[in-house]
């Protein structure tokens, strides 16, 4: 992978803000904090990102409706749509379609895995 991302984070909790930037900044990429989806979706309308990663459960808005809300942004600007991957500990059989059908690109499981999420890069071409 050698480009460098701009990657936004949706994510409340701080260990794991801390791992997946370390993780991300190993690889040179950018990585922007939000702490939760309504602070996502502000940051997102402010600045433009290669790729959004996406927690579901969380305070004030959840990533379900935060992703939402970022689709129905870039659709009424006629915008290209940033790809947005679910990092969740919901893993049940039906959560992954879920998050596909509110909008979202991918899904990975928690514990976050670094390796697993550059091979979802290469799948769906964000990086090459």
């Amino acid at each position: 992978m050698s480009e460098r991302l701009s990657i936004l984070l949706v994510e409340d909790n701080l260990l794991n803000q801390r791992i997946v930037t370390f993780s991300l900044k190993k690889y040179e990429h950018e990585v922007s904090i939000a702490n939760n989806g309504l602070e996502g979706l502000n940051m997102y309308k402010e600045q433009k990102f290669d790729v959004i990663l996406m927690d579901i459960m969380m305070p004030v808005m959840d990533g379900l409706e935060a992703t939402v809300k970022i689709r129905e942004f870039e659709e009424s600007l006629n915008k290209e749509k940033t790809p947005i991957i679910a990092i969740t500990a919901n893993t049940m059989d039906n959560d992954r379609e879920k998050c596909i059908s509110y909008g979202m690109n991918e899904f990975m499981a928690k514990p976050f895995d670094i390796d697993k999420l550059l091979k979802i890069f290469e799948e769906l071409k964000i990086s090459v």
